[in-house]
């Protein structure tokens, strides 16, 4: 019997799950049995978090690995902490560096946009501050499907052929790219659904992260791999970068809508975006959501949050202003008074004078985590460490090797980053986590999402599956094939330049879990991905 996976002629929509002693939503089933096994062994959130994700790298390698970066919001007995485990650049590269070797920018792949990958040290930080388990235990799951193999789903089949197609083009002939050729193209082709593939070498790495509380990784036997494939290759790296890396523990950033309290991993990351853009547009009401004025207001915040985080946000030791002041209320009143009838384009302006793989857990004793880990760009930098499976993120990319630049290539600097999970409280009492992963579209996402839940009632997976638009660059949106055609019209009259897109792939892939009064958890996933609710 043939069939093809990805055509469904019927409409159709899952239904928001209910459960009341536990819950793991993520983008792929199979990491979500992995987080749901854990819960049963006596795992709590934070357990089921790290199994989850650690899974998602061996059975999602299109968007993420083991050289991934991280963050995570952590709600714990009653209190919110942040993480953040995005890597730094090596300490030996420099703009004259890379312009010596012939670049005008960052490249896209290969070592020079590798930075130190940040989530198996978030692994082993979250389980070591609060875990029931050990890293051991947690690691299992995933463990076992990158040794005994798993069946590759429909949309994992169809990102993996449209990116292999890609890569075989653009790696052809390099070395450097050999072992992302071997591991993820064999034959020249991408697995298809059904298939069943295995990652030995995965396996072998996951076990020594696990056995070593993530040692191995950054001063032990994969560190020195990395080192050595890095010297061979032209990359940057020494042992002093791994080895001195750690996550750093942060407090998570909010803004007040509508009664709830919206919280973000502050700068480096991209959060801050939702949060300017939502503190813009709670100075306006909006009575419905298929309208033209609420649309056109979202195109201007987002475009105005856009333009503030992208000439400031950076490594915040070297940010020139106080994110915070982005936040306050006097900052959005005035961002707001600048949205007219038609569209505009903006310009960053300083506050002082007047911008992947998502999982949520939750557990029977009200604990709850909002996680997100990306290695970037689909399969990232195209650099894999030999024999270790471990493919590395190409975070650097977004650095500049404009000396004016906020977020210009420094030794040692964090970049600005897209990856962002969200959490929601409301008078200090958990709502809960949610987030939509895809690079510049999280933020965007986090934005539709919480004004179709708060400002238009909308159940979280109606919230989700709602039709999304998505800001490109300068005035340019695109908008998913089911956007409303007189929709589109009316905000091309209003001066927006709006193409309709071809795909839902590019909109984003998110998952939420909200708390009732009760104590009954109630999650939504993405109907644009293979995403699955496990709960009991």
């Amino acid at each position: 019997m043939k069939f093809d996976t990805l055509v469904q002629p019927y409409s159709n929509s899952r239904y928001s799950l209910f459960a009341r002693n536990g819950m793991i939503c993520s983008s792929s089933p199979l990491a979500s049995a992995a987080g749901l096994e854990i819960l049963a062994k006596g795992g709590n959130a934070v357990d089921a978090a790290v199994a989850t994700a650690a899974t998602l790298a061996v059975t999602e390698p299109t968007s993420n690995g083991l050289g991934s970066d991280a963050f995570a919001i952590v709600w714990m007995k009653d209190k919110l902490y942040g993480l953040n485990a995005s890597g730094r650049a090596p300490k030996e590269i420099s703009i004259d560096k890379v312009k010596a070797l012939g670049y005008d920018a960052i490249p896209k792949r290969g070592w020079i946009p590798v930075m130190v990958p940040g989530a198996p040290k978030a692994w082993a930080s979250l389980i070591g501050r609060f875990g029931n388990l050990s890293l051991p235990e947690v690691l299992a799951p995933a463990i076992r499907y990158a040794q005994d193999g798993y069946p590759v789903s429909a949309v994992l089949s169809y990102l993996w052929n449209k990116y292999v197609t890609r890569g075989l083009k653009e790696y052809e002939g390099k070395a450097e790219f050999s072992e992302w050729i071997r591991l993820f193209a064999k034959e020249g082709e991408a697995p298809s659904a059904g298939d069943i593939v295995r990652f030995p070498d995965m396996a072998k790495s996951l076990k020594l992260i696990a056995n070593t509380d993530a040692k191995a990784f950054y001063e032990g036997e994969i560190a020195r791999k990395i080192i050595e494939q890095s010297q061979r290759d032209g990359g940057f790296f020494t042992l002093e970068d791994l080895r001195d890396y750690d996550v750093d523990w942060v407090d998570p950033i909010s803004v007040n809508y509508r009664g709830y309290d919206v919280w973000e991993i502050p700068p480096n990351g991209q959060g801050i975006v939702t949060l300017i853009a939502l503190n813009i547009l709670k100075n306006f009401t909006f009575d419905k959501k298929e309208c033209l004025d609420t649309y056109h207001k979202q195109f201007e915040a987002i475009k105005i949050a856009f333009a503030d985080a992208q000439k400031f946000v950076t490594d915040p030791q070297e940010m020139t202003v106080d994110y915070h002041g982005f936040l306050q209320e006097d900052y959005g009143k005035y961002r707001a008074s600048m949205i007219g009838d038609t569209a505009k384009s903006y310009e960053g302006t300083d506050p002082s004078s007047c911008g992947t793989v998502y999982l949520c857990t939750a557990d029977k004793d009200g604990n709850m985590v909002s996680y997100i880990q990306s290695n970037y760009m689909d399969f990232g930098s195209g650099i894999v460490i030999e024999d270790y499976g471990v493919s590395l993120q190409n975070r650097g990319y977004d650095f500049s090797l404009d000396p004016k630049a906020a977020n210009v290539l420094k030794p040692g600097k964090k970049s600005y980053h897209t990856i962002i999970p969200g959490f929601l409280t409301k008078d200090g009492k958990a709502v809960g986590p949610f987030g939509v992963m895809g690079g510049y579209m999280q933020p965007q996402g986090h934005l539709q999402v919480l004004m179709n839940l708060i400002d238009f009632g909308l159940n979280p997976q109606m919230a989700l599956d709602a039709p999304r638009w998505q800001w490109t660059h300068g005035m340019d949106f695109t908008v998913e094939p089911r956007f409303d055609p007189q929709m589109v019209e009316d905000l091309r009259k209003r001066g927006h330049p709006v193409t309709v897109s071809e795909n839902y792939y590019s909109y984003g892939r998110g998952q939420i879990i909200w708390r009732l009064e009760n104590g009954t958890y109630v999650g939504a996933t993405e109907s644009r991905t293979d995403s699955n609710i496990a709960c009991y």
